[in-house]
């Protein structure tokens, strides 16, 4: 009969909407999932079908949401880094500021009392105790530095892993499809949940294939899955710095090829990159222009000084020397050393050093805070001198045109940076043998004031404007974050609108579904007794 088939067919799509809505309840608090309801079709001999059971998905949503959720990692990721060093350096504990005023309160004591072994012991631990808070604020940077070169191959490592399953999730979303015409919800729910997990690692392009495949790119396009095949990236050590992990990409062709940090806009390898490249930096190398300039004044007038002794000043402090690299993918053997040439014009950046003609000895020389280049060429000595610095060339017939190098003037200065006098009779107080000579220490007292830091500004203006830098930092990333986190709190909560499950709503279902079940089972029921009517009638 055919009002028992219609009863039939409305009782099992009354089944399937109650296990829907029934799935519905039980993932409502899994991550992820997806709302799911019953497309219900009318049958052309009558009756119903379950048409499909769609899941509730928008992939403009999806991709705002991605895109949302890599830019907020990537802000919190930054913010968590600058913050430390906002702390480190404003910190009346680890801030190196009281020290500084310290130190050349203990030179007052000098001028005051020039012959007073007291008073000379105290600049004796006043210079100390700062160069070993030079050593501890340069030693923690490092630390940092070593750190997001670990943070950045974790996340390397993790996000090869995600791509990996998205690629596997491809392939058993096109096999499922094959094989039953339809992909599992179980299964989409699974690859966007890692395609947002991708996006809080760096930032992505996703794209579909077919209609059911994803296809994954990074930011300038390089891509990353494609169907069932993913490709990895790699922490490999920069070629310009060995000290840095970068990211190295491993394409169709099989070589990794080194990308720019630049490519990575979000995501928390976006966020730790930009930290380390825009900030991080620029304080190492802000500490260490302080500590090579304070050495420099202090040595320098130190050593027009006598001290008790009879004798000229020696060198107060010790200090590092600039740092340079040839980059790795250099075809000639030419190496530079560096050196200081007096801190007048140290200007605490560092360069980008490229042969432009190695027969005439001509360079390119490019600082990489403000993207500034000049040309300039080997003098007489196989030396280069700007800016405060001279490097000598060891062998000009090993340059090739196109080579560079990395020079980092004051990075690495203050791991060396100690102070070199112990006798108290040695310190350099006066122009003269007499006990009672303070016009050097009156000198020493005045470079408190002086312009010494790339005559620009005193050593405590310097300190105080790169700890107002860091400061203004911290606060913009933090109102960024702010702001960052209000938006895709929005974005989530439209795509929780149209994906998410309301218990309230799937309770209304329940009931609903309940009644459309039992009304389908009166159908059925109504057909047997007419049918049991009709037989009996024909006996």
């Amino acid at each position: 009969m055919k009002i028992f088939s219609i009863g039939v067919s409305g009782l099992s799509s009354a089944q399937a909407a109650l296990l829907a809505t029934s799935n519905n309840i039980s993932n409502v608090y899994t991550p992820g999932y997806h709302r799911e309801i019953p497309v219900l079709e009318q049958q052309r001999v009558g009756g119903v079908g379950v048409g499909a059971i769609q899941r509730q998905f928008n992939q403009f949503v999806a991709a705002q949401l991605n895109s949302a959720t890599s830019n907020l990692s990537g802000l919190d990721a930054y913010h968590a880094q600058v913050a430390q060093i906002d702390n480190l350096l404003g910190s009346s504990n680890t801030g190196l500021a009281p020290l500084l005023q310290s130190f050349f309160s203990s030179l007052q004591d000098v001028v005051a009392s020039p012959a007073d072994p007291a008073a000379r012991m105290g600049v004796i631990g006043t210079a100390n105790a700062l160069t070993a808070q030079f050593r501890a604020v340069d030693g923690y940077l490092h630390s940092m530095q070593h750190s997001i070169n670990g943070q950045i191959g974790n996340e390397i490592t993790g996000i090869n892993d995600t791509l990996a399953q998205i690629a596997r999730l491809n392939n058993e979303i096109t096999l499922a499809v094959a094989n039953r015409g339809e992909a599992p919800n179980a299964l989409l729910n699974q690859r966007d949940a890692m395609v947002n997990k991708l996006a809080e690692s760096m930032d992505v392009r996703v794209s579909y294939l077919d209609g059911v495949n994803y296809s994954i790119a990074m930011a300038d396009g390089k891509p990353l899955v494609v169907g069932g095949r993913h490709f990895e990236i790699e922490a490999v050590m920069a070629a310009d710095d060995p000290t840095r992990v970068t990211v190295g990409y491993d394409g169709p062709a099989g070589t990794p090829v080194e990308l720019g940090e630049t490519v990575f806009a979000g995501g928390r390898l976006g966020g730790l990159m930009a930290f380390r490249r825009e900030t991080l930096d620029s304080v190492q190398n802000g500490i260490g222009l302080l500590a090579a300039s304070l050495a420099h004044a202090f040595n320098g007038q130190h050593g027009g000084g006598t001290d008790l002794y009879g004798n000229a000043g020696g060198d107060l402090f010790a200090l590092g020397a600039p740092r340079l690299f040839a980059n790795d993918n250099n075809s000639g053997g030419a190496q530079f050393s560096a050196i200081f040439d007096g801190t007048a014009a140290l200007s605490g950046a560092d360069y980008d050093i490229r042969v432009s003609d190695a027969a005439s000895g001509t360079f390119v020389v490019t600082r990489r805070d403000t993207g500034a280049s000049f040309d300039i060429a080997l003098n007489g000595a196989n030396q280069l001198a700007f800016d405060g610095l001279v490097l000598t060339l060891d062998d000009p017939a090993q340059l090739v045109d196109g080579d560079s190098y990395l020079l980092q003037p004051t990075r690495n200065v203050t791991r060396d940076f100690a102070n070199l006098i112990r006798d108290p009779g040695l310190i350099a107080a006066g122009q003269s043998a007499s006990s009672g000579d303070n016009r050097n220490a009156l000198a020493l007292l005045d470079l408190q004031n002086s312009k010494v830091v790339g005559g620009r500004a005193s050593l405590n203006q310097a300190y105080a404007g790169l700890v107002s830098d860091v400061g203004i930092r911290t606060n913009i990333a933090e109102l960024n974050l702010q702001a960052q986190r209000g938006f895709t709190e929005q974005i989530r909560v439209v795509q929780q609108s149209e994906s998410g499950v309301n218990l309230d709503e799937e309770a209304a279902n329940l009931i609903r579904y309940q009644q459309y079940y039992q009304a389908n089972a009166k159908i059925i029921e109504v057909a047997s007794t007419l049918f049991d009517t009709i037989l009996g009638v024909s006996r």
